[in-house]
């Protein structure tokens, strides 16, 4: 996964002692990636639509038609605001260890506060906010570089334009001159 200055710029925080406010930090070998205030600028985007798609009333959900990728393009209905919850859910259990995964069920899916979570789990505040940064930063990468479809950017989940690298057939077209028109002629009289 490639991360540029042009894709981190807007999520990063300007007051970021890290990046500055580019959004990318050097990486290994030279080679740029996000800071972690994008990342988690990341997930409270993915975390801010999963909130609006779980607490919305199940009567405005609507099913769309969608075009499947694959080898035979079928189309299929789809109800893209219970997959982008169920997604979350399940690449955050997957993404997570357990104790990690237990902070973000209590803290993000139950709304719990610190005091309570601290209280409940048995930890101080010190490590449950570590603990809280840790995990926005691992999930905001993962819903950025998940394959084949990200959660993030949202307007891609939801319907919006694909990324897609050029089509081989686009690299070969040639442009035929265009044909010479002549100009009207003037009549004098």
């Amino acid at each position: 996964m490639d991360w540029d200055r042009s894709e981190t710029l807007a999520l990063a925080k300007t007051t970021c002692t890290h990046c500055h406010g580019d959004g990318v930090r050097p990486g290994r070998g030279g080679k740029p990636g996000p800071c972690n205030c994008v990342l988690r600028a990341i997930f409270r985007a993915c975390y801010a639509r999963f909130r609006y798609c779980a607490t919305k009333e199940k009567y405005m959900s609507k099913v769309t038609l969608t075009l499947c990728a694959g080898k035979d393009r079928k189309l299929t209905w789809v109800r893209k605001d219970e997959d982008y919850v169920a997604d979350f859910c399940l690449v955050s259990r997957r993404t997570l260890d357990e104790l990690e995964y237990k902070i973000f069920r209590f803290h993000f899916l139950l709304g719990a506060d610190w005091k309570l979570c601290c209280r409940q789990m048995k930890i101080d505040r010190g490590t449950f906010f570590h603990a809280v940064y840790r995990i926005q930063q691992k999930l905001g990468r993962v819903f950025r570089e998940l394959k084949p479809y990200s959660l993030y950017p949202l307007d891609e989940y939801f319907g919006g334009t694909v990324r897609k690298g050029p089509s081989p057939q686009a690299l070969n077209v040639t442009e035929m001159p265009k044909p010479y028109v002549a100009p009207p002629l003037l009549r004098t009289a």
